[in-house]
């Protein structure tokens, strides 16, 4: 039936389930006698469709908002979410049985989208002149903050373990508390008062728990040292460390400790806070940094002379690197970021400010040359100021460049999983130290300078609206950069997780013949390292991983005796699908491996008429310490856009610090300790459906999807919608509308402009994961596989870019 019947509800809900009762008529008609006869034949038609048995599957995934699941009733699945399955439930016991009634009150339940619409699109007809009711307007969209490294590791493993402690402390005085939890050489105590215990304190601790089943000899206290102490409301967590005078070797009750510990960690559980932290971190470092649109570039002091040196590249970025290349694809970034502009920086680091590079390409005769000009250049001559930049707007080449500086620490190169002591061995490798040769590269780089290409096409505008007529040509060409006669050298080296290597290889092809048992296969080297060697087989082979193989290199043995390159071990760490390319390692049983010794002395002797392979221009180890303290120093932060059903969430927020001005602006709107309030960038309607709409048709290699928004907080307001204004790009179609939001902004307030740019996501390399979340499954298995649920939900990364000192100063340009 068509007919609504929403007016008599009140009559529906009190006569569902009694259409089969003998008295159903007599009280129908009582109730119903002043009714019109066809609108009471009507009502009684619709109980009735409502009290017949239903078999229709009700499934709300992506229906309502909320989470479904399977749910069995009478032999069939249907799919509820909580609301629903308790609706359903007493929608039952009216009717007596799984009825149309059933089916549509579970179907109409309040949380369905399509009932959420009909609400608001029913308050609109009826208030025309009002907003959508803010009842159902979000003005939380909270979010936790998840820091990228260093990674904190425990020396050993904690057990979650509570025992009965006595602590004794100052003039013999004690008192007894619980463990939280327990290592060989340290423990966690849960104190249910706020007691006067300070940090470096000695204790004598009993564990008079453990005295109940078991004996330490004469002296059952132990001495230990308070570490750490946490206070939570009227209670106090203790972090202590055991002290021994003889470390040399353990103790009787540290063996002790140990083999409890083993044989009770499955009962009692591994403590893995500080696992779950840094794998969950790790997790969306490996999807927020390939999809990067900032350049790092990392600065080298050679001879008191600051210079670029590296260059962290992604698919993202590339763009913004290529464009500093000449038509020989040498790299000009020595144009972008001299050695004036380093020190300028330095300057603005500890403001937390940035430095705006305006810059152009002139073409001549087939060469390339390029023109920069920073704000503080331009700002002594601000009547060429514009004329400048009315003329670089009006190239087709114009870019403005936002470069920021961070300051390069060592400790941040490293970063060690959290499982050193339970690693397996074949992944001791991602736990390798880095080499003496890196640290001293890395010595020699003391700053990176982060740029970011902030030009807006929809704002050029404003700049090529500057006149430059009669311009000083004289004063222009000060700031083009003169070509250099020997190429600068600007290492590019990729973010890449997927890539293991530790040695650096060269190409090199001599014949290789490989044996295992009594098979033999022909081939030739492809490259090798000292510790590793490629080889294609001329025939297709029945070799696997693991396999162990000897091989003889004959024609190498023709230019050398003092080693014998014959039957070398090596073992197959990988084999393509055809079974022709074998990659290999030396295979160590007793003594020291010859070939290992031979491609040594062969590198050392021939350095330089070796040729290195194109992936490894630069030190084995070296990206990835590079790209190890970029991610600990970025103030870049991301959004990591979640699946749930079918929508998205993001409810996390990732990057290497959250100390930026519009990171501090969201913690304090935020109504919860801990959460970013994600507002500013979510409270405008059009955001969160816009970028649904991109990313379902987007795919991980597809150029980023930009969205420019102006922001207004007003901090005299307490309610969040009232003290934030979110305007897309789209609504401020003029100049004078942008200049008129910004304005009233800063009159009452804090004004950002953001560029977030959207990235589908790329999957992450779980060989990095695959450690840490087997040691969390192993003892917490729902843990596992929820992290698990996580890893594969994300969808999309979102960089927030501040852009708002290029907006200003553009602003206040205009006005003059």
């Amino acid at each position: 039936m068509n007919k609504d019947f929403s007016k008599y509800q009140k009559i529906i809900d009190n006569f569902s389930g009694q259409v089969l009762n003998s008295d159903f008529d007599a009280k129908f008609e009582a109730v119903t006698k002043r009714m019109a006869k066809t609108e009471r034949f009507l009502l009684k038609m619709e109980l009735k469709r409502l009290a017949a048995p239903c078999n229709r599957l009700i499934d709300l995934r992506g229906h309502v908002d909320g989470e479904c699941s399977a749910f069995e009733h009478d032999g069939k699945i249907h799919f509820l979410d909580k609301i629903a399955r308790g609706v359903f439930n007493d929608a039952m016991l009216r009717y007596g049985g799984y009825t149309f009634g059933v089916y549509e009150a579970a179907m109409n339940t309040e949380n369905n989208f399509r009932v959420i619409y009909q609400k608001e699109k029913s308050k609109l007809r009826s208030v025309p002149t009002e907003t959508p009711s803010k009842a159902l307007e979000k003005l939380q969209f909270p979010a936790t903050y998840y820091r990228f490294g260093p990674y904190f590791d425990r020396c050993e493993e904690r057990m979650n373990f509570a025992v009965t402690i006595e602590i004794t402390y100052a003039k013999g005085q004690s008192f007894q508390c619980t463990s939280a939890d327990i290592s060989v050489h340290g423990c966690k105590v849960r104190i249910n008062a706020i007691t006067a215990l300070k940090i470096g304190q000695e204790l004598s601790l009993r564990f008079l728990g453990l005295e109940e089943e078991f004996s330490f000899a004469n002296n059952n206290n132990f001495s230990y040292q308070v570490k750490n102490i946490t206070n939570l409301d009227n209670m106090q967590l203790i972090g202590l460390q055991r002290l021994v005078s003889d470390t040399s070797r353990p103790d009787g009750f540290s063996q002790f400790l140990q083999s409890y510990i083993q044989g009770n960690k499955r009962r009692y559980k591994v403590n893995l806070d500080n696992t779950l932290s840094a794998l969950k971190a790790r997790v969306f470092e490996q999807y927020v940094l390939p999809k990067s649109n900032e350049l790092p570039v990392f600065i080298e002091s050679k001879q008191g002379l600051l210079s670029p040196k590296y260059a962290l590249t992604c698919h993202n970025n590339q763009s913004l690197y290529q464009y500093w290349q000449d038509e020989k694809y040498y790299s000009t970034l020595y144009c972008l970021i001299t050695p004036e502009r380093i020190e300028q920086l330095k300057k603005l680091a500890p403001l937390d400010k940035s430095l705006l590079v305006f810059c152009f390409r002139h073409q001549s005769h087939g060469k390339l040359y390029f023109y920069t000009a920073d704000e503080v250049q331009l700002a002594e001559d601000e009547s060429f100021m514009q004329q400048f930049l009315g003329f670089a707007a009006a190239k087709a080449s114009f870019s403005i460049i936002q470069l920021s500086l961070l300051s390069v620490e060592l400790k941040h190169a490293e970063t060690q999983l959290t499982l050193a002591n339970t690693l397996k061995k074949e992944h001791q490798y991602l736990n390798a130290a880095m080499s003496d040769e890196v640290k001293a590269l890395l010595l020699d780089i003391p700053y990176i300078v982060v740029a970011n290409e902030v030009t807006c096409r929809s704002r050029l505008s404003a700049y090529q609206a500057f006149s430059y007529h009669g311009i000083n040509m004289v004063k222009l060409k000060k700031f083009g950069h003169k070509r250099l006669s020997k190429p600068f050298s600007v290492d590019e080296v990729g973010i890449n997780y997927r890539n293991h290597r530790q040695e650096l290889r060269f190409i090199y092809k001599t014949p290789a013949v490989v044996k295992i048992e009594d098979v033999i296969w022909h081939g030739h080297s492809h490259d090798f390292s000292t510790s590793g060697l490629k080889v294609e087989l001329d025939k297709a082979s029945v070799l696997s991983k693991g396999d162990i193989v000897y091989i003889n290199f004959p024609a190498l043995q023709k230019i050398t005796s003092a080693f014998d390159l014959s039957a070398l071990p090596y073992e197959v760490v990988r084999v393509n699908t055809a079974k022709t390319i074998i990659n290999l390692r030396v295979f160590v049983e007793k003594y020291q491996h010859v070939g290992r010794r031979f491609f040594k002395a062969l590198i050392e002797k021939n350095r330089d008429k070796l040729t290195p392979e194109e992936y490894a221009m630069s030190s084995p180890g070296l990206a990835k310490a590079l790209r190890n303290i970029y991610s600990a120093t970025s103030k870049a932060s991301a959004l990591i856009v979640q699946t749930s059903g079918s929508r998205y969430k993001v409810e996390a927020i990732a990057g290497g610090g959250s100390d930026t001005r519009l990171m501090l602006a969201m913690k304090q709107l935020s109504d919860r300790q801990g959460y970013v309030n994600l507002y500013p960038l979510f409270g405008h309607a059009k955001v969160m459906s816009e970028l649904s709409v991109k990313l379902k048709k987007m795919q991980p290699n597809d150029t980023p999807s930009t969205e420019l928004l102006y922001i207004a907080i007003n901090s005299s307001h307490k309610a969040v919608d009232k003290a934030v204004t979110v305007k897309v790009d789209t609504e401020l179609g003029s100049d004078k509308l942008k200049h008129t939001f910004i304005h009233q902004a800063l009159k009452n307030g804090q004004f950002f402009c953001v560029l977030m740019k959207l990235s589908r996501a790329s999957s992450p390399d779980m060989t990095y994961l695959n450690p840490e979340l087997s040691y969390i499954s192993t003892y917490a298995i729902h843990r596992g596989k929820q992290i698990e649920q996580e890893i594969w939900s994300v969808a999309g990364i979102v960089q927030v870019i501040d852009i708002t000192n290029e907006v200003l100063l553009q602003y206040q340009l205009s006005r003059k």
